[in-house]
Parts: structure tokens; sequence; C-alpha cells
């Protein structure tokens, strides 16, 4: 199972899914209000809960007894919970620049475009502004950003909208510290019984995962092995063999 982050889609894990195909059945899905899924009728429940009652779906649809999951931000979030649960099916779990404690910053720069701006006149001009608010994965051709743009846009009669439901957002700028503070306890809590294989990929330059915060899940819970990625922020595509070979190698361990 790969899981996307917050306002992207399953086809972020084109790249990795090609590296997996012969050893795995590779599942991508869009989650509820992203890519080809459908959106909620009351965006209030856009959040961890609704879309990890809807990956207990999906995974009882699959039939599979076990599943090895690689979650990117929101999606590794999903993950967490999941493989905290009791008879976990989640063997192994890859966390890509996420954990229990989220930069509040890094949040709040978040909450300023999800959903703000979704409808242009062009691609091109749809693409400059998803590569202006994405500077964290890293340097791409321009030929590079546009064929990892298409999936993110939809065809309108006055031009491209983004594909995801703008109510996804509400969730984010609702947060208060506080509030963030009582789902981080609970996540560090969740992360603290983990009994799987745990590995934490970090960005060098993210700046919603801090060091310390991946200092401590290498030393607590299930002491995930922990791998900078150089040259990112928040987060890694997984399109690189720099980035996706930790992902092989511990996926392959006994």
């Amino acid at each position: 199972m790969c899981v996307h982050g917050l306002s992207r889609q399953g086809r972020d894990f084109d790249t990795l899914a090609q590296q997996l195909m012969g050893e795995y059945r590779v599942i991508c899905p869009d989650v509820v209000g992203r890519g080809e899924s459908d959106w909620l009728e009351d965006p209030e429940h856009y959040g961890l809960q609704q879309y990890a009652a809807d990956m207990v779906a999906l995974l009882a649809r699959l039939n599979v007894a076990q599943v090895d999951w690689v979650g990117t931000s929101m999606g590794g979030l999903i993950g967490l919970i999941l493989a905290a649960l009791p008879d976990s099916p989640v063997r192994r779990l890859v966390l890509n620049d996420v954990g229990p404690a989220l930069e509040w910053s890094a949040l709040q720069r978040i909450a300023t475009y999800i959903g703000r701006e979704m409808h242009f006149p062009s691609a091109a001009v749809a693409t400059a502004h998803l590569r202006e608010i994405s500077p964290g994965f890293g340097a791409y051709s321009e030929a590079d950003w546009t064929t990892r743009s298409a999936p993110m846009l939809r065809a309108t009669p006055d031009g491209v909208r983004l594909h995801y439901d703008p109510g996804i957002g509400l969730a984010l700028r609702a947060l208060t510290p506080e509030t963030a503070m009582e789902s981080e306890l609970f996540l560090w809590a969740a992360y603290e019984s983990l009994r799987q294989p745990v590995l934490l990929l970090r960005g060098e330059q993210s700046d919603l995962l801090r060091p310390e915060t991946a200092q401590r899940m290498a030393l607590t819970g299930p002491k995930a092995q922990w791998v900078n990625l150089p040259e990112v922020g928040h987060a890694s595509l997984l399109d690189r063999s720099t980035h996706f070979g930790p992902v092989l190698e511990f996926l392959r361990q006994p």
C-alpha cells in the first residue's frame, strides 16, 4: 500500500510502483476527496479517522492477510494509525517525512494554500503554481514538473482545476496549537505501541519533521531505522534511486 500526502494522489508513486511490481502487488489509492475518488458530502468529515476507516474497508476488499505500507506525510499517519490497531495487517511501515510531532509553522504554511487557489487558465499556469508551493520536492526540470503535475489537474471549460475537493483543507485550518498537541499525544502513544519494523525517511531540509522528532522515533517504540534524504525537504516523491533505494532494501529484509 502506497498512500499519498494531503493534497496529492496515488500517481505520486509511479516510479516506486515500477520498482516494486516484480515482487509485490502494489496498490496506490486516491484518498477520498482526491484524484479519482469521490468527494464527501460534508467536508468536515475529512480527517485521519475517516481516512483510516476507508483504508480498513479497502484492505478488507483486497482480501490480504498482511501489507507493507509506504506512506508520505498524511499517508504515513494513516499507516501509523492502522499499524497500531490490535491484530494489524501492517507488516512493515515506511514513514516518508512524517512522525507523531509536526512542526506548527509548517502546518500553518500548508494551510495558506491548501484549497485556496483551485482554478487556472491553463495547465502551464497551474503547473507553475504547483512548483511554487512544492519546493520541498527538490529540483526538477520544467519537463519533469509538467509530467509530475499532469495527474494533479482536471480539465474544465475555462482551463484546469486541481484534482481535489477544496474542503480537505478545513480541518487543517481549524487546528489550534492546543488541538495539535492533543493529536500529537495520541500519535506518540500509537507510535510507541508499534511492534512492526519502521523505516523513517526525513528530507534533509524538511520543515515539517524536526530532527529532534526523528531522533526520538529512532530511540523509542519500534526504534525506526532513520535515513536522511539529501537535497529534499517535505517530501520526496521517492522517484530517485537514492530515495527509493532505502525503501526497497527495507521491504526486502526477512
